[in-house]
């Protein structure tokens, strides 16, 4: 009740009238599960268009079972729908990977969530393992590099551990009077470059050796008084990088400075020599990038040598048809748990999730591991340096534990890796002849990803391609009829068996075939069942295929509800045209369409003139109803779907008149759009007090029934022609004959 105005005045009030939308969905998203050559395993991927296909599932294989597949959804594609695909599991399947030695390891992954909960630890077996399972990944080299040296210097010697040149000795070179430039100023320094080996390698005859040294810092020596700096390299620069010439001490692991010393013959940047590692052409990680360097947020907490980039390399060819070809760059990346980018202080750039998260191709596993030629080749590990007095030339050894990485950055020396590359191998496909199959089971989960309505929005499930035989072929059929039927807000579409209409046996043979293969089925107006398989050309292999219709099935429905309209019926010549078909394995004649159209089957029909169209447009109900017809069926989803986003806006407001008022003023226009589009004859709308009774009210419901008069399409025309005498009036036979 309004509150009385005490005085004279003027009240404004506001109604909302305008709460809650109807409108149509025009989404047109195909459903659709199988056994392909790459992907996620058991996981939903949106595919919008034949590219996305080709790259998140491969190519399709020569194999009837798997091209099939792959051709179907390739089909549904072509009349401008979207899909949500769900690639199947199988027993044998595993991912291309390699583990901590030069082998792989027995490892499936199926997915981004699978390899979370399971593999995303430093505990996993291997070290790098493809996105997803197959042998689509076994052509494939991660390469890796961080900062483990700064410089590699050679020296004339055959046996470099005579001097201490061992792999984490610590190395000295005094540095007298040098110049130190500064801002308005010079100043000159005095005291020795520390450095860390972190390589030795001899030449081929073992006459000559050179060893990798990490620039540590610098000691300047003032009188008694020592001050050490770490420091970065800098290449050229006296002093923070060593020299030609220098006469260069180390400190082996006992601490004890060694009294030989080597003269320096050669320096050279050790980033500018380093390779990918690919077998066959050399491709420079300077080509790359710069040099990976540690990262700020890591100085900011004391800590180093974290960053690391990765690449992932074709070297095979298999992926894109390019020997060596580098298909992702992943830099400056992080040892550290919680590093973020120098660029974006948002962006997480811990190696492992960063990788899983924006990788096309791999995972990562466990750390990889420092090595030289064969992958399970592990150099010796540093050891201490600080000698038991202390002093000024001390040595802190490089942290080369692999417990270094993946922890915060806090005050830690992250372990050094250097240039490592790893060829993936291992990955294994479905267990089958040429390695593509699918079973009941496998499918079944699949498709039971698609069963829930406000989990996955869809328009179509397609049935695709037939299973090894009539009975599994018919389990399948009701499955996905069953998907349809739960969900009850879109069609299923189903083929007949392959053997039933492909092989050489008689028009009449291939008619009982297809009935017999229906007639068990599920009756449901949630269902769509089609007589053919299309002949057509797979240009990826060369060759001529039949495939199955469903996917073509649904894309006409998509195409014309794109097109026209959900409510027009897909069949015909006007609407019912096939892409891509030369010609049918059953083309069933007027006798036999009759049969057909009587068993609730739409022919597929090639047509002279026309070419390869749906010849019907049935439901798979099997009784007399308007719910019989495709075109009724679309126009009550389209409807119930539309007018949902209305009904959704009444949950939890009052149910008086003004609701149910907004309620009517929202449905109302809507209908009147859809009957002005051809969708229905007649509507009405009671949505008040009559179905809104105190009872229902108390009960917290809201009522409205909504009548719908559908629009019907033709199915059957009759063109009677009369011929009449020259003196006959036509009003006298009209309607008579």
């Amino acid at each position: 009740m309004a509150t009385p105005q005490l005085s004279p005045g003027v009240r404004i009030r506001e109604i909302d009238l305008t709460v809650g939308r109807a409108e149509n969905n025009v989404a047109n998203i195909g459903a659709f599960a199988g056994p392909f050559q790459k992907g996620p395993v058991e996981d939903i991927a949106d595919v919008n268009t034949e590219q996305d296909l080709l790259r998140v599932f491969g190519k399709p294989l020569s194999t009837d079972s798997q091209y099939e597949y792959w051709m179907t959804a390739e089909s549904y594609l072509s009349y401008g729908g979207v899909m949500k695909i769900v690639r199947i599991d199988g027993d044998s399947l595993n991912n291309s990977n390699v583990g901590a030695g030069a082998t792989s390891v027995t490892t499936k992954i199926k997915n981004y969530n699978d390899y979370n909960d399971n593999y995303s630890t430093d505990s996993a077996t291997f070290v790098y393992a493809a996105k997803n399972p197959g042998s689509w990944g076994n052509g494939l080299k991660v390469c890796t590099i961080d900062d483990l040296a700064d410089q590699t210097i050679g020296i004339n010697t055959a046996n470099p551990g005579n001097l201490g040149i061992l792999i984490g000795a610590g190395a000295t070179v005094a540095l007298t009077n040098e110049v130190v430039a500064g801002v308005g100023t010079t100043s000159l320094f005095s005291g020795y470059l520390k450095g860390i080996v972190t390589g030795v390698r001899t030449d081929s005859i073992g006459s000559r050796s050179e060893f990798d040294v990490k620039i540590v810092s610098r000691v300047e020596v003032t009188g008694s008084a020592t001050t050490e700096t770490l420091i970065n390299y800098a290449n050229t620069n006296r002093l923070s990088s060593f020299a030609t010439s220098d006469q260069i001490f180390f400190k082996n692991a006992s601490g004890l400075t060694s009294t030989a010393y080597s003269t320096v013959n050669t320096v050279v940047d050790w980033y500018d020599q380093q390779t990918l590692g690919l077998d066959n052409v050399s491709i420079f990680w300077k080509s790359i990038a710069p040099k990976p360097v540690t990262n700020q947020y890591s100085l900011d907490r004391n800590s180093k040598n974290d960053a690391i980039h990765v690449v992932v390399v074709d070297e095979s060819g298999s992926v894109t048809g390019i020997a060596n070809n580098v298909i992702e760059k992943h830099l400056f990346l992080s040892k550290s748990l919680d590093a973020v980018s120098n660029q974006n202080g948002n962006e997480k750039i811990y190696w492992k999730n960063y990788v899983a998260d924006n990788s096309e191709y791999i995972y990562a596993g466990t750390n990889p591991s420092r090595g030289t030629g064969s992958l399970n080749y592990i150099e010796a590990r540093a050891l201490g340096f600080t000698t038991s007095s202390g002093g000024s030339d001390s040595f802190t050894a490089l942290n080369t534990s692999t417990t270094a990485w993946n922890q915060n950055a806090q005050g830690i020396t992250f372990t050094g890796l250097g240039a490592t590359s790893y060829s993936l191998g291992g990955g294994v496909d479905y267990s089958a002849t040429n390695g593509m199959t699918a079973s009941l089971g496998a499918l079944n989960t699949a498709y039971e990803l698609f069963s829930v309505p406000d989990e996955v929005d869809v328009d179509f499930v397609i049935g695709g391609p037939s299973l090894v035989s009539q009975d599994l072929s018919q389990a399948k059929a009701n499955k996905v009829i069953s998907i349809a039927e739960g969900r009850q807000d879109c069609l299923a579409t189903i083929s007949p068996h392959r053997a039933g209409v492909t092989t050489s046996v008689a028009a009449s043979t291939k008619t009982d075939n297809v009935i017999e293969f229906f007639a068990p089925l599920s009756s449901s107006s949630y269902a769509v069942f089609d007589s053919g398989y299309k002949y057509t050309y797979d240009r990826f292999n060369d060759e001529f295929r039949y495939i199955p219709c469903s996917g073509d099935i649904a894309g006409l429905m998509a195409r014309t509800g794109r097109n026209s309209f959900p409510w027009f019926s897909p069949a015909g010549q006007q609407r019912g045209v096939l892409n891509n078909a030369i010609k049918l394995a059953y083309n069933p004649s007027k006798d036999q369409r009759d049969q057909l159209y009587a068993n609730r089957i739409n022919p597929v029909i090639n047509k002279s003139g026309t070419g390869v169209l749906l010849f019907g447009d049935k439901t798979a109900l099997n009784y007399a109803s308007s719910f019989d017809r495709i075109n009724v069926r679309r126009l009550f989803l389209t409807v119930e779907a539309a007018l949902q986003g209305a009904a959704d806006a009444q949950l939890f407001e009052l149910n008086d008149e003004l609701t149910r008022a907004n309620f009517v003023n929202i449905v109302e226009p809507y209908l009147r759009d859809v009957q002005a589009k051809r969708g229905l004859y007649d509507f009405l709308v009671i949505c008040d007090e009559t179905n809104n009774t105190p009872d229902i009210i108390d009960n917290n419901e809201f009522r409205a029934d909504i009548f719908l008069k559908p629009t019907k399409s033709i199915n059957y025309v009759t063109l009677t022609f009369v011929a009449t005498r020259t003196g006959t009036s036509f009003s006298e036979v009209a309607g008579r004959v």
